[in-house]
């Protein structure tokens, strides 16, 4: 039998054992892990996780959330659920596959390095703005305060869930949806006002000659139906970007409109009735995404010909039939009213707030702190590959499945937050992490992880009895791992003899 190992990327102790015959340290004795019947492993250890969330998430003042659709393949379809594990069914699927059942992955990390410090796992099929409520009360009981800042998306900007965060002493910063009335609102106030917006965020271009990124904020004249505060963003890159994206839909709108025309200037059109024109005109102008800037005027050119009833030479009683023939044209023009109304606006998005505090600067930079989150996700699928799950089929392992995936995510921030956190401190502007010793700013775990990926201790077990361990050669350390351990707080001794 080969029992040889495969490097890997991170410090392993290369063991087989047999199942159950060894537990972590942190673990305890075994008759110390009581469950309650039908209560995952993982749920029942009165330690484990908890030791990092009391250490890192006491101090939280601000926390943000998003959530996920994870899609199961195969292995858990007929998946036995019990009433506490979360039911693994059909939903909306965010990456367009309806035909995969999924549960809903709920992360919430910390402003300090976007660290997560607590998940839920939802069914497939719940709606997102239900899962704010129960998030928040869970993060209340974890921290034992309701005090911290909580952001979110659009879902959290409804009633019962605003409500409930207020009534409880709570705060929160959301982004009011478009089709709240307090947007349209607006918009249509700012067709005969002039906002006065304040320069709250200024970012440098990102090369050489690109104008700088400047956000401005306006408090709304008005607030909500509910009565919490309206802020109101200006950003210069998406006000260009609204402005390309709208105008790239007028050009492919008038070109739908033209290759239309050209249908109808042919002998063998199908649309014969002005319906049918009609009708195919708002379907090309809604596949473009023009609709709301270009109309279009369908003109009829009636034609009449007159034939003969009899063949024969015509004379003076000859009878003869008149044809009509209906032609169709159509032509296109922009709708300026309309495009006058949204570039009044482009670029701009309200917040909503019940913290009355902050001022519009800080509420803006506690929610442009958001795509930090994205970042975890984009390591769950990446890096982690938490998904397909094609050999579970109990919901209470796929459960404890995505606790360790969490506890990774957990693992990585830290580090990436300790490695960052040195670098500030020391003055180190970056580190040669990336290929061809490439100069790395914001260095990640999974790099980290991979310049150690050649440094592996083996132990050789005999009949269960330890007999030798393989140490790494303290002079296979090159001077970058030696820099990256100094910055993360490691001693050498840990990798070496020595």
């Amino acid at each position: 039998m080969d029992r040889r190992v495969r490097p890997r990327s991170a410090r392993l102790v290369v063991r087989r054992t047999r199942r159950g015959q060894r537990r972590p340290r942190w673990a305890g004795a075994r008759a110390a892990l009581r469950r309650r019947p039908g209560q995952p492993a993982h749920r029942a250890h009165p330690r484990g996780p908890h030791r990092v969330r009391d250490r890192h998430c006491r101090a939280a003042q601000r926390l943000h959330l998003d959530q996920r659709a994870r899609g199961l393949p195969l292995g858990d379809r007929h998946a036995a659920r019990r009433p506490t594990h979360p039911a693994v069914t059909f939903g909306h699927s965010k990456d367009h596959r309806p035909d995969l059942k999924q549960l809903v992955w709920i992360l919430i990390v910390s402003a300090d390095g976007a660290v997560p410090i607590a998940y839920r796992l939802a069914d497939g099929n719940t709606i997102d703005d239900s899962t704010h409520v129960p998030t928040w009360d869970q993060l209340v009981g974890m921290l034992g305060r309701a005090d911290f800042l909580y952001v979110a998306d659009s879902k959290l900007c409804s009633r019962p869930a605003m409500g409930h965060i207020a009534a409880a002493g709570g705060r929160f910063v959301t982004v009011l949806p478009r089709s709240r009335g307090e947007d349209r609102w607006f918009r249509d106030w700012a067709q005969t006002h002039r906002p006065q917006w304040t320069e709250a965020h200024r970012i440098p271009g990102a090369r050489l000659g690109e104008p700088d990124q400047v956000y401005s904020t306006f408090p709304a004249p008005l607030p909500s139906a509910e009565g919490y505060r309206i802020i109101w963003v200006h950003s210069t890159v998406k006000a260009a970007r609204d402005a390309a994206a709208r105008q790239a839909r007028i050009e492919a709108g008038a070109a739908a409109i033209d290759t239309l025309a050209t249908r109808l200037a042919g002998p063998k059109c199908r649309l014969k009735t002005r319906v049918a024109v009609e009708d195919e005109a708002a379907a090309a102008l809604t596949r473009a995404g023009a609709d709301r800037w270009i109309s279009y005027q369908v003109g009829e050119t009636v034609t009449e010909t007159f034939r003969q009833e009899r063949r024969g030479r015509p004379g003076a009683n000859t009878r003869y039939r008149r044809h009509t023939t209906t032609s169709h044209t159509i032509s296109s023009d922009t709708r300026l009213d309309v495009l006058a109304y949204d570039t009044a606006t482009d670029g701009c998005f309200p917040l909503i707030t019940n913290d009355t505090t902050m001022t519009d600067a800080e509420a803006l930079a506690a929610y442009r702190y958001q795509p930090h989150l994205e970042r975890r996700h984009h390591l769950l699928k990446s890096v982690q590959d938490a998904a397909p799950l094609l050999l579970l089929r109990n919901p209470a392992r796929i459960e404890a499945l995505f606790c360790c995936q969490f506890l990774a995510l957990l693992l990585g921030a830290l580090i990436e937050r300790q490695i960052r956190t040195a670098m500030a401190a020391a003055a180190t502007d970056n580190i040669p992490l990336y290929p061809q010793l490439r100069a790395c700013a914001a260095p990640s775990t999974e790099r980290i992880l991979e310049i150690f990926a050649d440094l592996t201790r083996h132990e050789l077990h005999r009949n269960e009895h330890h007999v030798q361990t393989f140490e790494p050669d303290s002079t296979r350390l090159n001077p970058l791992q030696l820099q990256v351990l100094d910055l993360l707080g490691v001693p050498t001794s840990s990798y070496t003899r020595a």
